[in-house]
């Protein structure tokens, strides 16, 4: 566990293992406890840095606006604190987003991306959008944080046997500060970076759920946008994969990283 001030913000991160490094950024309302069941395997391999993203976790919660560009400024300090060579680079849903915008701005930081159940742009277009986010910004202002994580955990664990997933969800998400989660919730709609893709030359895997809040199409479309990009498809699977399906998550990543480790050791 330790801490590093940017713009005067103390920022959470921890660090595990040893080899290349490899930074996991997690997504809106969550924090580095929620790769708890990647820890223990991925830093058997590689030097593991999981973050707490500015108004998230254990790290500081100042009252101002949030962006992701503002994200991935305090990720590029801790890279830089730290003194990291290029990283692999994986992120979660909004974790994704500050993944992509680290890519876009500092190619040369990336090694290899991630990006799991996210998008590289949060841009309302049509009525039908404007409705499904009007409603989540007037929810997420309206309700408590214990009841939204508790219907989210209903959404994202519905099976019997994931009682104790639905139980951490909703005590986790109850924990979250509700103007840092509502300033967090702002910062994505009208983000986007999706017209700089084509700075992102490092090998990229999008891995997308079967049954993500967007379909798979969404991420085929802008796979194809991508200089050297593959889809994998995880199946029997919702929003938050890498705990609904550990196992399958980390050996998707994990034999991606090996690829990549072995293709830039050759050249």
């Amino acid at each position: 566990m330790a801490w590093f001030e940017h713009e005067g913000c103390n920022l959470h991160y921890a660090q595990y293992g040893r080899g290349s490094p490899l930074v996991l950024i997690h997504g809106l309302g969550s924090s580095s406890q929620d790769w708890e069941l990647q820890v223990p395997v991925l830093a058997r391999h590689y030097r593991l840095i999981v973050v707490d993203v500015r108004g998230h976790g254990r790290s500081d919660k100042p009252r101002e606006r949030y962006s992701i560009q503002g994200f991935t400024n305090d990720l590029l300090a801790l890279i830089e604190h730290l003194d990291l060579p290029a990283a692999h680079v994986v992120g979660l849903s909004m974790g994704g987003m500050i993944a992509f915008q680290l890519a876009v701005d500092e190619p040369a930081r990336v090694k290899s991306l991630c990006i799991v159940n996210s998008a590289p742009e949060v841009k309302v277009r049509s009525l039908q959008e404007y409705g499904w986010w009007a409603k989540r910004w007037t929810l997420a202002r309206v309700l408590s944080l214990a009841t939204i994580g508790k219907a989210l955990g209903d959404r994202l664990f519905p099976k019997p046997e994931q009682a104790d997933l639905r139980r951490k969800m909703a005590e986790r998400w109850a924990k979250n500060d509700k103007r840092a989660y509502l300033a967090s919730f702002d910062a994505i709609v009208g983000w986007g970076v999706q017209e700089r893709l084509s700075r992102i030359t490092c090998p990229t895997l999008v891995i997308s759920a079967d049954h993500d809040y967007t379909p798979v199409a969404h991420k085929e479309n802008y796979v194809k946008l991508l200089p050297d990009a593959r889809l994998v498809m995880i199946e029997d699977s919702r929003h938050a994969t890498p705990l609904d399906q550990p196992e399958v998550f980390n050996t998707t990543l994990l034999d991606f990283l090996e690829t990549v480790e072995t293709t830039t050791q050759d050249h």
